[in-house]
């Protein structure tokens, strides 16, 4: 994917969407919102989600950031990390919801683990990367 490719244009404003509904997922998912028997497909779902949008930063959106703006590369690195981090809590989500009965204190007890990372991920990510992304492919 190259910096121009239109897709790319107002990325910032689509990450922050997509943040947005990330966390409303996530409140959903540990406020109860969700009926406890759906909350292992919703839970599932979620981590699929994340996972998917942490795929695209990694493999396309950091990569045309890294070309256009080499001075993001430490900032990009530190997002990776995180996206590390982050998929090691979703299997450790996952792994519970094979067990036939996962204690639910431990369940909620990682939920908020993953909230509170993605928190200051999404934070730290839509500080950093806003103002790039919107510009990527318009010629700064």
């Amino acid at each position: 994917m190259t910096p121009s490719h239109p897709r790319l244009k107002a990325l910032g404003n689509q990450l922050i969407d997509i943040h947005i509904r990330l966390r409303e997922q996530l409140a959903d998912l540990r406020e109860g919102v969700i009926r406890p028997r759906d909350l292992r497909t919703h839970c599932l779902a979620f981590c699929s989600a994340v996972r998917e949008h942490h795929t695209d930063e990694d493999t396309g959106t950091f990569v045309a950031l890294a070309a256009e703006f080499p001075e993001l590369k430490p900032v990009l690195k530190v997002l990776e990390r995180d996206h590390g981090q982050v998929a090691e809590i979703l299997r450790s989500i996952e792994d519970l919801f094979t067990l036939e009965d996962a204690d639910p204190a431990v369940v909620q007890g990682e939920l908020d683990t993953l909230a509170a990372l993605l928190e200051t991920h999404f934070v730290y990510e839509e500080k950093k990367l806003f103002s790039a992304l919107n510009s990527l492919g318009s010629g700064r």
